[in-house]
């Protein structure tokens, strides 16, 4: 079992007192202001829900202690350090068989009372001035009247995210191992994959039920995004494209598209700020996902030409 003051942790890094801090930690959930952002289809939003700097101060103290505690699965990709897209792309490179399923409203389905109960599992005894404090500060009140739920834009989110699905991530592997499958997971979106067809396997139904078991009603699938996809179709992961020769890439078009966007840089035909800014993040993206891909660009349109792109800076 392992005893958790966080209360008292933070009281170290704010010696404001342990009451004064758990007075300000049960007003946390009405300090956030909210934004959208589009989601990567284009069309649809997310909002986006920041806290003010004192609540960020305060998490991020807190993750000081929770990190090295908090068990976060080794195949969960999203927000760890040293693991990314790419990663979790390359996992299933030579699988010719690929399963996406997507998580319903993931961040906002989290509560406080899922956290505690996965703090309980975890075999991590909270004070009661703890189950207080983390009832709080973690989380997000849209209105008055709702629930709290864990937020988006919150800097403690995506740990406790990634730690409240560690007991689902081990029982789908297991069942993936059993029969000759992989997984991965960032964030919200579950891939599964093999090299030998699965499809009568229902995984869907499968991963569903563990859901239920671990979550209830809390976190279930998006089922209008559960998708199989063979390797005879377009085969992406988390926006990286798998090829057919077993290797990972941007993707034809997208090649082409970043290619004349270079070109027009180069005869001065793409003025606009916000669109080389846009480019910029395009090439760095690019060239993480396959970097041969920046000499091949600079053999075409100069080192220089990539160069100015990449450093450049909006005045």
């Amino acid at each position: 079992m392992i005893e958790l003051n966080l209360l008292k942790s933070l009281n170290t890094d704010f010696p404001l007192g342990e009451d004064n801090i758990l007075s300000f930690a049960r007003t946390a959930p009405h300090r956030y202001k909210t934004y959208e952002i589009l989601k990567r289809d284009g069309v649809s939003k997310r909002k986006i829900a920041q806290p003010s700097k004192e609540v960020k101060l305060l998490q991020r103290s807190a993750l000081k202690v929770l990190e090295p505690i908090l068990p976060v699965h080794p195949l969960a990709f999203a927000y760890t350090k040293a693991r990314s897209i790419k990663h979790n792309a390359l996992i299933h490179k030579e699988s010719k068989f690929i399963l996406k399923l997507d998580l319903t409203n993931f961040f906002n389905s989290i509560t406080p009372k899922l956290l505690l109960e996965k703090f309980h599992t975890a075999n991590i005894s909270l004070t009661h001035n703890d189950q207080d404090l983390i009832s709080h500060l973690f989380f997000w009140k849209e209105k008055r009247n709702e629930s709290p739920k864990l937020s988006v834009g919150a800097p403690s989110s995506p740990l406790l995210s990634n730690f409240i699905m560690y007991n689902f991530d081990t029982k789908i592997i297991e069942v993936c191992k059993k029969n000759g499958c992989l997984y991965s997971r960032y964030a919200d979106d579950i891939t599964i994959s093999s090299t030998e067809n699965f499809y009568q396997l229902n995984l869907p139904f499968i991963i569903a039920k563990i859901l239920r078991e671990e979550f209830g009603e809390s976190i279930t699938l998006n089922n209008t995004k559960t998708k199989y996809i063979s390797s005879a179709y377009r085969r992406q992961v988390t926006g990286v494209i798998l090829t057919n020769d077993q290797d990972i890439s941007i993707g034809h078009r997208k090649k082409r598209l970043l290619s004349s966007k270079i070109h027009h840089f180069k005869i001065q035909r793409l003025l606009d700020p916000n669109e080389i800014q846009k480019l910029k993040g395009e090439l760095a993206f690019a060239f993480y996902i396959k970097p041969e891909l920046r000499k091949k660009f600079e053999i075409k349109y100069g080192q220089n030409t990539i160069t100015k792109i990449l450093k450049y800076k909006r005045l």
